[in-house]
């Protein structure tokens, strides 16, 4: 539990395709934050609250530029996952004390899903997977699918005219494909499927606080009203994302479980810096012989860059030396993660 002493952070601001700033390095001393993140595994956007003591004016006004974009990683040491990427909806500084706090709401994807209204006609034969990743492109975001996703053929041509949501909805109906921006990332994939089989592993001796606490059935929409429910409280992990496998290993309960919501609380000079997260069991099969892993993993050059922008790899130097060290080419992937950052990679 010593690595609740080195809480570590990194809030940056800006427009797209601006400077901005950032701020949380420690030297001289690093801004007080508190942070609250709230992720679930519906097409509904994320959200946050993030509290900053102490701006300053230039930063303040790049807050409350339109459609300045939040990105927040936090961990400990040099391991910080990313745990927001979003837009700002609000902002407001209010004096403390002798300080001057800052408060920020921000979504997740809310630029895209509010700016998105997409024309598309195409003749002949059209995979509702070429649909998906033309709408991606339109919105600027980056598209991934879960790995048994499957996709309808619409033989006669497809035509849409309007939001890039509906059509997101239409394309995603036939084959019981859902929709979700994590992080700035569309994700599709199948109802109470993961965006991949790595599995993390929740013990008390990889960050499990406490003892899990059994959900009522049917507590949440969205789950198999025959699947058990735990609530689990952890060390502040963001790389444990909406949708992931989760091993829990412990006195009153060990099994497969599939992440439902995930809520990061954060305060890097009191209170909490914890993960809670609500796992439903997997009923209908366990993963097929899945790595249990805190870090990476293996996987090929997109699933490595995604693991990167979690900050699983580490950053500077650290990132490099890793990444050579497990055999990937690092400017390969750093060029796929610029290019998934700035919404242009395509699978």
């Amino acid at each position: 539990m010593g690595l609740q002493f080195d809480r570590q952070y990194r809030f940056s601001a800006g427009k797209a395709g601006s400077e901005g700033f950032e701020v949380g390095v420690t030297a001289p001393v690093a801004l007080h934050i508190a942070f609250n993140v709230q992720k679930a595994d519906v097409s509904s956007a994320n959200t946050s609250k993030i509290t900053l003591w102490n701006l300053n004016k230039a930063q303040l006004a790049t807050l409350n530029e339109k459609d300045c974009i939040v990105t927040l990683k936090a961990g400990y040491g040099s391991t910080m996952p990313l745990i927001f990427v979003g837009a700002v909806s609000r902002v407001e500084t209010t004096i403390d004390g002798a300080d001057r706090m800052t408060e920020i709401e921000a979504i997740d994807g809310r630029v895209e899903l509010r700016d998105t209204f997409v024309s598309l006609s195409y003749k002949g034969v059209i995979s509702a997977k070429k649909i998906m990743q033309d709408v991606a492109a339109q919105m600027g975001v980056s598209i991934t699918f879960s790995y048994n996703a499957t996709f309808t053929d619409y033989p006669n041509g497809f035509s849409f005219i309007g939001a890039g949501k509906a059509v997101l909805d239409k394309v995603c109906a036939p084959t019981g494909l859902i929709w979700e921006i994590q992080n700035g990332i569309l994700q599709v994939k199948r109802k109470g499927d993961v965006m991949s089989q790595q599995v993390f592993l929740l013990s008390p001796d990889s960050g499990l606080i406490g003892i899990p606490k059994k959900l009522t059935q049917g507590a949440e929409n969205d789950t198999d009203e025959n699947s058990k429910g735990w609530e689990v409280v952890y060390l502040l992990n963001g790389a444990i994302g909406v949708g992931d496998y989760v091993k829990i290993e412990s006195e009153t309960v060990t099994g497969f479980f599939r992440v439902h919501t995930v809520e990061h609380d954060g305060d890097n000079i009191e209170g909490d810096w914890l993960s809670t997260a609500h796992l439903y069991e997997i009923t209908a099969k366990e993963p097929a012989a899945p790595p249990v892993s805190n870090d990476s993993g293996g996987g090929n050059d997109a699933d490595i860059a995604r693991a990167v922008i979690r900050g699983d790899w580490g950053n500077g130097q650290e990132r490099v030396d890793k990444l050579t060290a497990a055999g990937y080419d690092y400017s390969t992937i750093q060029g796929i993660v610029n290019q998934m950052l700035a919404g242009t990679y395509k699978e």
